[in-house]
């Protein structure tokens, strides 16, 4: 049987790229079926008249889109493309004896429970008609974002309450604050390895994501420099504090350099600072070292408990007007019910309280990594939900997620974590 290959007069380079590309579209339309093994390296390298370092770079992105996988001994198979899924987590929650660890999500327990019923059972009282009949400002009510000028400062943002919008989250934030700032076929860069939403978000909105090279700290500065002298980037996404798939923390130092770029490239910086006050002793957010660059992104849902899905964007004056047109177009406004709670928990210290909590019990579970994880190259941090595990020569993602499945265990693995 002759598998489909491309022309070597097809291809453009860089060759890894357009290999990828042609060999995607032949998924996509059945001209690679579900199957069907590929070529070994050396020898379609030896057919196209490319090196194998070319052919590796082309599979290894084949792999991280889902479309093939690969085992020691026996080959490269092509995967359905109707059941690769760009989630990392699991999308149900099937059987109950499973430890799902597949999700970066706060710790919670019956105190948890606790609180939220009790803050259900006293919502009514003093509850401002507004916050169930109004359907304006779309910004969200004003004692709601004058709660939110509080939270914002334990974060270490110091900002008014007219720059603040209120959003169901990081989530919904990040996509109302993409659309407002980046078009089809606009240039916004990230983390080689990054948050799997802005690559989703950006695939859907047609706009080209480019990885910049990383260390232990983020983006390196000279990859980022280097992208914005080749073309022009409309923005750059980050999350600096513990909430990159690799959980590093960003230093003050690095945070610095990477402004310093932004403002001379006039380059949008978005941060996605999910985890909040969480992180302690942390430098301060991008958005306080360049307030007129940044947008700035932050919530509950990973510091307190997932329910309390409210959060907080804030944005210069110069783009408040396109962001609230797509704030609108979007979702009109943020849920005020939502809001109220998190403001209430605010006031009386139990947001607070909740974020405590859940520093104390992620020290005692990182203390298990370090001891489990010995001998093994790994980041993480005491306030960090997850960690990022380097696996050993031979062994590859898919192989451990099957592997630990086997234990009754879910773990995420790193294919969607690329942004090429």
């Amino acid at each position: 049987m002759t598998i489909w290959m491309p022309e070597r007069g097809s291809l453009k380079r860089p060759y890894h790229t357009s290999l990828t590309a042609l060999m995607q579209d032949a998924i996509s339309d059945g001209n690679l079926a579900v199957g069907t093994r590929l070529p070994p390296h050396r020898e379609l390298a030896h057919q196209l008249g490319l090196s194998v370092h070319t052919i590796s770079k082309a599979y290894d992105s084949l792999k991280r889109k889902g479309l093939v996988d690969s085992h020691i001994g026996r080959g490269t198979y092509v995967l359905d493309p109707a059941q690769s899924c760009r989630q990392p987590f699991l999308m149900e929650r099937g059987d109950q004896s499973l430890l799902d660890l597949s999700i970066a999500r706060p710790l919670y327990d019956g105190f948890h429970v606790e609180k939220m019923h009790a803050a259900l059972v006293k919502l009514p009282d003093s509850l401002d008609i507004d916050t169930y009949l109004a359907c304006r400002p779309n910004a969200g009510l004003s004692a709601h974002r004058e709660k939110g000028v509080e939270w914002l400062a334990r974060c270490g943002l110091e900002t008014s309450e007219k720059s603040v919008i209120m959003t169901n989250g990081v989530c919904h934030g990040l996509n109302v604050a993409l659309a407002a700032i980046a078009h089809a076929g606009d240039v916004v860069v990230t983390e080689k390895i990054s948050h799997h939403l802005i690559i989703s978000l950006c695939n859907y909105l047609g706009i080209q994501l480019v990885g910049l090279e990383m260390d232990h700290e983020g983006v390196l500065p000279d990859s980022f420099e280097a992208a914005c002298r080749r073309e022009t980037v409309k923005a750059f996404f980050t999350t600096p504090s513990l909430a990159s798939p690799t959980a590093y923390l960003m230093s003050e130092e690095r945070r610095v350099a990477l402004v310093e770029i932004a403002k001379r490239y006039d380059v949008v910086i978005i941060e996605d600072d999910v985890l909040g006050p969480l992180v302690e002793n942390k430098p301060p957010p991008l958005a306080a070292l360049a307030p007129e660059h940044t947008i700035y992104l932050t919530s509950f849902t990973k510091c307190t408990l997932p329910g309390l899905r409210t959060g907080y964007l804030v944005a210069p004056d110069s783009l408040l007007p396109a962001i609230m047109g797509r704030l609108i177009v979007f979702s009109w406004m943020a849920t005020p019910l939502i809001s109220e709670l998190a403001s209430r928990w605010i006031e009386d210290g139990t947001a607070d309280e909740l974020v405590s909590w859940q520093q104390r019990e992620l020290a005692i579970r990182h203390k298990v990594i370090e001891d489990e994880m010995k001998g093994l190259e790994w980041q993480g941090h005491p306030n960090a939900l997850h960690f990022w595990l380097n696996l050993p020569e031979g062994w590859e993602a898919a192989q451990l997620v099957e592997h630990a499945s086997s234990f009754g265990v879910a773990i995420a693995s790193s294919q969607p974590f690329f942004t090429a």
